[in-house]
Formats: structure tokens, C-alpha cells, sequence
């Protein structure tokens, strides 16, 4: 099984504008490269991980490694889609779609993603309320339409019911908390990168 992740990110200085009432433009740049590097890092140490492919706009500060696919910003679900179609042309025979935003994950919640991961399932992370969707793993090439925004989790449900696949919910921490509301920053590990200092 050749499994590739995708990672999805804004072009950086669009990134994270809910904090601004927390931090600066500045400080927001720095959290939201701190977080990426670190969830390419986690990805990187996930022997199972083959290709990690970036979704987005551009590719800033990110080592030539990364594939960067390109992401107009028009339509996230669709750019995603697109990006998992190229993953199976190229090969790949499952797909992780992974938020750039989990400052705490850990390989062993990348691990825990791709084990629930199978033919004819959809694996799926809620954020910490089960709303959102912070992580999801999918068998290539699929039919599933992606579903993120609001309400997310419960779509993707929907989604995998309508399509008659099974559906496996990820409970980790790494893959729960990610980076939305100014209170979110005080419980990020690195806070001198973060608060751009």
C-alpha cells in the first residue's frame, strides 16, 4: 500500500485571521509556520507516510520534499479532491488529509489515522467538539466527496452512509486540538515560535 498525506494551507499571511484580536500579523505568520512545520515534521516521522504532498497557494519556507500542489484558494473540498485524484494517478492507494493546524500531534496519531483507514471506509478526527474535521483517511481512488467547513464530522457521516462505506471516527489529542480561537495560543507547546519572539 503506497499511502500519501495531504496537508492543506492558506497562503501564509491569510492564515489564522480569528487571532488578531491576539496577535499581530507578525505573530500570526510565525503560528501558523511554527504549526506547519511541525505537523510535516510528525508526517516525515511516520515510516507509512510515502509522499507528503502540500496543498496550497504557495510554498513559502517549505523544503523541496514536500510536492506542492496548487491550491487557487477558490474551493478547499475541491482542490483537496483534485489533489487526491493526482495521489492515485501517481500511485498512491490511500490518502491522509491532515489540518496544518494540530500543535500537539505525535506519529503514533498519524498511525492511529491510517489503521482506521481501509478499503470501503472513511476514517475520520473531529476537532474537540466533533464538529470539524481535522484529519481524514480514505482508500484511492474514492467517490467520497469531501465535506469540510462547518459542521464537517457529521457530514463526512452522512457522506460515508449515502455512499454505503464504513465509517471509522479517530479519537486522538494530537489530532483533536488544532488552532482556532485566541484562547487556543496559551496551549500551543512552543510559544516562544508562536508568539513570534
Amino acid at each position: 500500500m503506497s499511502i500519501w498525506a495531504l496537508v492543506p494551507v492558506k497562503a501564509r499571511l491569510a492564515g489564522k485571521t480569528r487571532l488578531a484580536a491576539r496577535l499581530t500579523p507578525e505573530q500570526r505568520l510565525a503560528l501558523v509556520r511554527a504549526m506547519l512545520d511541525h505537523v510535516l515534521d510528525v508526517l516525515r516521522a511516520v515510516p507509512a507516510v510515502d509522499r507528503i504532498a502540500l496543498v496550497s497557494p504557495e510554498r513559502d519556507r517549505v523544503a523541496d520534499d514536500i510536492l506542492l500542489l496548487p491550491d487557487p484558494s477558490h474551493d478547499l473540498n475541491a482542490c483537496l479532491e483534485a489533489a487526491l485524484n493526482e495521489a492515485a494517478a501517481r500511485g498512491a492507494s490511500a490518502a491522509i488529509i491532515v489540518s496544518a493546524d494540530l500543535p500537539l500531534l505525535a506519529p503514533e496519531d498519524i498511525v492511529a489515522l491510517i489503521a482506521a483507514t481501509g478499503s470501503g471506509q472513511i476514517a475520520v478526527a473531529p476537532d474537540r467538539a466533533a464538529q470539524g474535521s481535522n484529519a481524514i483517511g480514505l482508500a484511492l481512488p474514492t467517490r467520497v466527496r469531501l465535506q469540510l467547513g462547518p459542521d464537517s464530522y457529521a457530514r463526512h457521516r452522512a457522506e460515508a452512509l449515502r455512499l454505503g462505506l464504513g465509517f471509522n471516527r479517530v479519537d486522538a489529542p494530537g489530532l483533536a486540538f488544532d488552532v482556532d480561537r485566541p484562547a487556543d495560543v496559551g496551549r500551543c507547546p512552543r510559544p516562544s515560535a508562536i508568539q513570534g519572539s
